[in-house]
């Protein structure tokens, strides 16, 4: 073998293990938080005791936020396909993939920006005597486990 060919060979299996930890993360990210949220949807629901009204609103917020949720889910899965693709293109930390890297971080900021309007709606349905406990698993659900 020619060191060319080794050098090109070697950058190609770089490459792709490059972009497959980066659909794994992304991946893992992603199915990580549809979990963690069931967990955190369960938790106010032991906790706090929700009227009939409130129930109501809530579902209607939980089925608007499920369909926004999943649009930037999938974009963020998009996302990371272009990366994989800039990174297969490039071999390298090129403008494609910096780019690529700074639209999925846009998609994630609007993932937790969406999220965070969704529990702060949430919040102004609750009485007072119910927000210390929302408020307690909200910082759970943000607390990274030891």
């Amino acid at each position: 073998m020619t060191p060319a060919f080794r050098r090109n060979a070697l950058t190609v299996v770089l490459a792709f293990l490059a972009a497959v930890a980066g659909v794994m993360v992304g991946g893992r990210m992603l199915s990580r938080s549809p979990h963690h949220g069931t967990e955190l949807h369960m938790l106010l629901h032991q906790d706090i005791m929700f009227d009939a009204k409130q129930e109501a609103a809530i579902n209607g917020l939980e089925a608007r936020f499920a369909v926004q949720r999943a649009t930037l889910e999938a974009q963020l899965r998009a996302d990371n396909a272009r990366l994989a693709a800039a990174i297969e293109r490039e071999h390298d930390n090129g403008p494609a993939v910096a780019a690529a890297v700074d639209r999925s971080h846009r998609t994630m900021g609007a993932l937790q920006k969406a999220t965070l309007a969704h529990v702060f709606a949430m919040r102004r349905l609750m009485r007072p005597d119910q927000t210390a406990a929302f408020d307690r698993v909200v910082v759970w659900a943000l607390t990274p486990a030891p």
